[in-house]
């Protein structure tokens, strides 16, 4: 079985919601690493790439169909190419490098791109179809969190809790108090800013430049988190 490595990587800045990356789309932001990967390894023939997988959770709007598909080819793969979109939710674009090593494990591949994509602030809201002729039921589903369109049996079966609801279910089925929380995600944000002062992200993050209708473009060109807080302000 052969060893499968990661020969580059290269990431966008994450971004708050409805920050600095809010007016890129899905597809467009999903390009930006892999044009970069290109860029910066040029003695590689991309055409003997085998495959590019990408992860993607919400596939409601501009990401829609085939976001692995879309972006390589906004990046300049050829398209000769294949491409797919993988989802598992939170551990989407995990589980495209995943696969990705055990294609090459396997003897499957050689050389593959995989990451992964997302855009919240640009989720789209969707409304299902009419269950019936002239029907009024319709309803608006906001796909930014959560499940829509949701099926009642599995909903009876085992509930149909968001995120945040998920992590009250498991501090209360695993005692975690609210202090020790507090406590986590203060130093969490603290040793993230600590890192990033220091300069620990810059060579694996590159800058989104974003054209403006008047004036100068806008460059999104570090995370847009750690939040800058106290233990008084969580608690």
């Amino acid at each position: 079985m052969k060893n499968a490595y990661i020969i580059d990587a290269i990431r966008t800045p994450f971004g708050r919601y409805a920050g600095g990356l809010a007016p890129v789309r899905t597809d467009d932001l999903g390009a930006l690493p892999i044009k970069a990967l290109i860029e910066r390894n040029p003695s590689v023939n991309w055409e003997k790439v085998d495959d590019v997988i990408y992860g993607c959770a919400n596939q409601a709007g501009e990401d829609n169909r085939n976001v692995g598909r879309m972006s390589a080819l906004l990046a300049g793969v050829p398209y000769q190419v294949p491409a797919t979109t993988v989802n598992r939710l939170c551990g989407s674009s995990l589980d495209a490098v995943a696969m990705a090593a055990r294609a090459i494990k396997a003897g499957e591949a050689d050389l593959i791109i995989a990451g992964g994509v997302e855009s919240m602030s640009r989720a789209p809201f969707v409304m299902g179809k009419s269950e019936s002729a002239y029907g009024r039921a319709q309803k608006l589903e906001d796909t930014t969190m959560g499940w829509r369109f949701i099926n009642p049996k599995l909903k009876e079966m085992y509930g149909v809790e968001t995120m945040p609801q998920t992590a009250e279910n498991v501090a209360e089925q695993f005692n975690i108090n609210r202090a020790d929380q507090d406590q986590f995600a203060l130093t969490s944000q603290q040793r993230t800013a600590a890192a990033q002062e220091k300069g620990f992200f810059d060579k694996e993050i590159i800058a989104v430049t974003i054209p403006q209708r008047k004036g100068d473009a806008i460059v999104v060109a570090k995370d847009e988190h750690p939040r800058a807080t106290t233990i008084e302000a969580l608690t």
